[in-house]
């Protein structure tokens, strides 16, 4: 299902209802555009991202999180890369850890490594981005 470059960029609440408003709009932009598998991934990624964003980082001006998806096609396929943009933590940089089994959180940012190719964070004059790409 090759399709031609796409982006769309969305800013939801920083908070609980922020995640859930991302994977809807995120899920209804793409559907139809990329294969209902890569779909899922992508969508279990941003509703990660965003959860992240909310329980441990600061919202940007105006209480927000920013998110940003982009779809390329690369010749085997499509590409998404998604990017959650917030303003960031002064505790440490998103990283993963290893959770407990009794543990009721803590596996965010390892189902990110697991679904997607690659990850990273970036810091600017805006905030922090935590970014993946999923093919």
């Amino acid at each position: 299902m090759a399709v031609a470059e796409r982006a769309w960029c969305v800013v939801v609440p920083h908070h609980a209802q922020g995640a859930q408003q991302a994977r809807h709009r995120l899920a209804a932009e793409l559907a139809g555009v990329l294969p209902p598998a890569l779909l899922s991934d992508v969508v279990a990624v941003v509703a990660e991202l965003v959860g992240n964003a909310v329980r441990h980082a600061g919202p940007l001006p105006g209480g927000v999180v920013r998110v940003a998806w982009r779809v390329r096609d690369f010749g085997a396929g499509n590409a998404v890369e998604v990017r959650v943009t917030d303003g960031g933590s002064t505790v440490a940089l998103p990283a993963p850890r290893i959770a407990g089994p009794e543990e009721v959180d803590g596996r965010g940012l390892t189902i990110v490594e697991a679904l997607s190719d690659r990850w990273g964070v970036e810091k600017d004059g805006l905030g922090q981005s935590v970014w993946a790409e999923l093919s």
